[in-house]
């Protein structure tokens, strides 16, 4: 591949550099590296590597149709150019693969439905490309694709996003005559409503699931399907509320784009890295009047120049699992060597013309390059700190992990942690994973079990005068027996329970700092004595990925661009660093700072911590007074003194 360098455009990108032709040749580079391992009709690209979950004929189908995405969308944008013979070579592979006599058939609807996922991207594209690919295609062959598509008519979907696959599918059987339910249509979208929350975000179905999908799935499909029914008093009538809702998801959004360009490190299926850049494709497509196509443009290529800047796509020009390299602990059950390639969402910027205000619009920086800022995003209960100094975002959960009050699950470490950022990945593989340690509160059972916080309550979300960010969030500590078979998705799992004391924790943030305040109160309903017993309490800090094990105990830790450290108030007497080998896709070790209790905690005792994520030395840690039994005021190094008032009624 060429080097993307020689593209690079300081002028109108002073940001990233990068233009409309890196993206054409990054996606040029990918498609034409995933022909060497296509199948002799082009139906089935088999990526190397092991077989995923659902087996070797799901993975085929997965690389034909998430590389047709990229294909699809440069053909649109081009208008139909198309030099690399892109569409023929596609629809070799669709002839044969609709065709149920062809040994490289595909998997069909109603055999796996791994192909209902895959069915929309194929729809999608055929819509996108209809003059060049869909009118050319033979009687029978778009007869062949449309028997394929119509087991999706009346067909059950899960209630997540997914619904907008059966949406997708049978608006484009629709628009060719094919066979389609209007009430599946219908309740669809009604279903999809009563996933809009706050600010425009939507949850991934009835649970607190917040993650990627909200931009990539559920921000994308809204937009495609009322421009696919368009004319459609239905979607004609959901654009603008579509828009509206995607304006304000976008303006949090941007927020969450570190200035190296690296997404926030959150949620499952993080393989998909660049799809990641779609939802600010959306916006630019949509016509949002905010944020405005420079800082669209400059999200969305700060995003996919951080993954080609650290081996993605691989030397053979094949996108891994992984997150930077391969690394493949980050793969989910469902997660096979096609799968990556859901990346090709984040090409949809393609699909704009060289002449789009997006294209041609000087870039303008993101939030965390004008200065610091502190934003709470209510959908999620995140509070989120960005610092200009570093460029690293930070989000302090209280409010996600996918699930819902009292559930009593496991932790899922991509969801469930307290704290997410754009320099560190939560400890994914190893004991840790699936015992909280790092960004955690946990109490410690006779045999140092550390308990979960899967099922919490969020208490509070709130952003003082001064700029200052409170969240606050209250559990029942549990330990759980898992009892499952079940396929990894990506989040907790149920088990046999055992309840432990309840936990409360106060989290107050401002710049690099959080000043995370915990005790253990009395059981709601409930008096002292019905409490269980409490063991140790242990509070984990940042994860910071490095090349070899931490060197000591003490919590103030350093790669050379990222410092964490946990600075431990009264009763917290015992402190250290846990080293945990290939835990994360950031690099061979990952080094958690703790700070813990030697006896059984003290109920209805405040314990502070002070928690630290930046790009340069801490310096000083903020202190906090008390003024009677639970008045709290909090000192920052910056000299800023917030009054968080009688915290234990949060």
């Amino acid at each position: 591949m060429r080097s993307l360098r020689e593209f690079d455009d300081l002028r109108l990108s002073p940001y990233t550099g990068w233009t409309r032709d890196h993206w054409a040749a990054l996606a040029d580079h990918l498609l034409l590296s995933a022909r060497r391992y296509a199948s002799e009709t082009h139906a089935r690209i088999s990526f190397p590597g092991p077989p995923g979950g659902y087996g070797p004929d799901v993975d085929g189908l997965e690389g034909f149709a998430r590389t047709f995405l990229a294909a699809g969308f440069r053909v649109a944008g081009e208008g139909g150019r198309d030099p690399l013979g892109l569409m023929e070579w596609y629809a070799e592979g669709l002839a044969a693969g609709t065709d149920p006599r062809s040994p490289e058939r595909w998997v069909r609807l109603d055999e796996h439905g791994q192909a209902k996922v895959e069915a929309a991207s194929i729809a999608l594209v055929l819509h996108l490309t209809r003059p060049w690919l869909w009118d050319r295609l033979d009687a029978g062959v778009r007869e062949r694709v449309v028997d394929y598509l119509a087991p999706a008519v009346g067909s059950d979907y899960p209630p997540i996003n997914w619904i907008w696959f059966q949406i997708v599918v049978e608006q484009f059987l629709a628009s060719v005559d094919g066979p389609y339910e209007r009430k599946d249509i219908e309740d669809g979208l009604r279903l999809l409503d009563g996933f809009a929350r706050q600010n425009g975000w939507y949850a991934d179905g009835a649970e607190r699931s917040y993650d990627h999908y909200s931009g990539w799935a559920l921000q994308f499909y809204p937009l495609m399907w009322s421009e696919m029914a368009a004319g459609d008093p239905a979607a004609d009538s959901r654009r603008p509320v579509y828009l509206e809702r995607l304006e304000r998801y976008l303006n949090d959004a941007v927020h969450l784009v570190a200035a190296d360009g690296s997404p926030l490190i959150q949620g499952r299926s993080l393989t998909y890295r660049f799809a990641a850049a779609t939802q600010f494709w959306v916006g630019a497509r949509s016509g949002t009047a905010t944020p405005g196509p420079g800082l669209l443009r400059r999200a969305a290529s700060g995003i996919v120049r951080h993954f080609t800047e650290h081996g993605a796509p691989d030397e053979d020009g094949v996108l891994t699992l992984g997150w930077h390299g391969a690394w493949r602990p980050i793969a989910q059950s469902y997660s096979g060597p096609g799968s990556p390639y859901w990346a090709a969402k984040g090409f949809f910027g393609l699909s704009l013309p060289a002449d789009h205000p997006v294209w041609t619009a000087v870039e303008e920086p993101l939030p965390v390059e004008t200065g610091d800022f502190h934003l709470t995003v209510p959908a999620p209960g995140w509070l989120v700190s960005g610092t200009r100094a570093d460029g690293v975002v930070r989000v302090v959960n209280h409010g996600t992990d996918h699930s819902t009050p009292g559930t009593n699950r496991t932790d899922s470490p991509l969801y469930a942690r307290l704290g997410y950022s754009t320099a560190t990945s939560p400890v994914l593989a190893g004991e840790h994973a699936a015992e909280p340690l790092d960004q955690s509160v946990t109490i410690l059972d006779a045999d140092g079990r550390p308990s979960h916080r899967t099922g919490f309550e969020t208490l509070r979300l709130d952003r003082l005068p001064s700029g200052t960010l409170v969240g606050a969030s209250r559990w029942q500590a549990h330990w759980v027996d898992v009892e499952t078979d079940g396929q990894d998705h990506g989040y907790g799992l149920p088990g046999t329970v055992r309840l432990g004391p309840w936990i409360e924790v106060v989290s107050v943030v401002r710049g690099a700092w959080e000043l995370r305040l915990v005790r253990l109160p009395s059981s709601p309903g409930g008096d002292a004595g019905s409490r269980p017993a409490p063991g140790a309490l242990r509070i984990g800090g940042w994860p910071v990925s490095a090349a070899e094990p931490a060197r000591g105990e003490d919590p103030s830790i350093s790669n050379g661009t990222a410092y964490s450290s946990v600075v431990a108030g009264a009763g917290l007497n015992l402190s250290g660093v846990t080293s945990a080998a290939d835990s994360s896709p950031l690099g061979p070790w990952t080094l958690v700072p703790w700070c813990a209790t030697s006896a059984p905690a003290q109920p209805d005792t405040w314990y502070e911590v002070a928690v630290h994520l930046g790009g340069q030395e801490p310096g000083s840690p903020p202190s906090v007074s008390w003024h009677g039994a639970a008045a709290a005021r909090v000192t920052w190094p910056d000299g800023t003194e917030d009054d968080l008032g009688a915290i234990s009624r949060a």
